[in-house]
């Protein structure tokens, strides 16, 4: 697959994971919900694995990078971002969550040793001003109560906790780890982690029947989960996190557009204008010259 139509799979797919999250809240503890999301997927992901023939078996060191995934990019940043939707909208955690960008470039420079340059930094810039602007009438309205910097601050945790298992990934991909069979590994100790962070806190392991919990859970398993970071992962192991991560910029956009198409939300000149400046540092980002052969095209 080449490395535009990962980009576009993973935005599209996670544009269309925020509708999904809003059904997974109530109910089910939020523990518990993402225990359920991220056993299926680890399960459908070492389907999928065996089916190629991809070996599973890996030594101590390389289940060292797995369990790092897992925490990192399917435990503990997840429970961060749904527990922030409790506290502010899904705009605001949208924002909150798009500072992944810039915590990827950085944490690039310092632990991958990335040399960033200036239009990737001019880039990221036009992208976050972009989301502010296209969610603005929120920020503007927001009130600063101890709620929202509950939520913010919960979002803001929840991007550096995914930057960092950007990194994990970037570095076992160097190591020659396989995408997917990590994955299959991280998602089965994500999932497992939080199984485990429910049952300390003595959460009931119910479940939710109706239509939505369970139509939006197999969504946000298969294809939010193992089609998404699938293409994402391997798209992170091929042009870097500080260019990867700009989906996440991006996919508010489609969760913008899926909103206007379902839920009747006027678009606006503000929104736009945001949509414009986010689309073009998007395509700085992604066509900036590099010292090895261009990823895209």
């Amino acid at each position: 697959m080449t490395n535009l139509l990962l980009y576009i799979v993973t935005v599209l797919i996670w544009g269309s994971t925020w509708l999904a999250i809003e059904f997974q809240l109530g109910v089910v503890p939020i523990e518990v919900s993402l225990a359920y999301r991220y056993l299926i997927a680890a399960a459908i992901a070492f389907a999928w694995c065996a089916l190629r023939g991809n070996s599973l078996r890996f030594d101590a060191r390389a289940h060292g990078y797995f369990l790092l995934l897992g925490g990192f990019l399917f435990g503990l940043n997840y429970l961060a971002a749904y527990s922030a939707q409790i506290y502010i909208t899904s705009a605001l955690n949208a924002i909150g969550f798009s500072a992944m960008l810039w915590m990827n470039i950085i944490n690039a420079r310092i632990f991958m040793g990335s040399r960033i340059d200036a239009q990737t930094y001019a880039a990221a810039g036009l992208g976050i001003v972009g989301i502010i602007v296209l969610f603005w009438p929120e920020v503007r309205d927001v009130s600063w109560s101890d709620q929202v910097l509950i939520g913010a601050c919960l979002s803001l945790t929840g991007a550096l906790l995914a930057s960092f298992g950007n990194m994990v990934s970037q570095a076992a991909q160097r190591r020659a780890l396989p995408v997917m069979p990590s994955t299959a590994w991280g998602m089965l100790y994500g999932g497992l982690l939080n199984a485990g962070l429910a049952l300390a806190q003595g959460k009931p392991f119910n479940f939710d029947p109706s239509a939505g919990y369970v139509v939006s859970l197999l969504f946000l398993a298969v294809f939010g989960s193992v089609v998404a970071f699938g293409c994402y992962l391997t798209l992170l192991g091929r042009i870097g996190p500080e260019r990867a991560g700009y989906a996440v910029v991006v996919f508010p956009i489609v969760a913008l557009l899926l909103s206007a198409l379902f839920e009747g939300l006027t678009l606006d000149a503000h929104i736009f204008f945001g949509v414009a400046l986010a689309l073009l540092g998007n395509v700085a980002i992604l066509t900036r010259r590099r010292a090895t052969p261009p990823a895209f095209g």
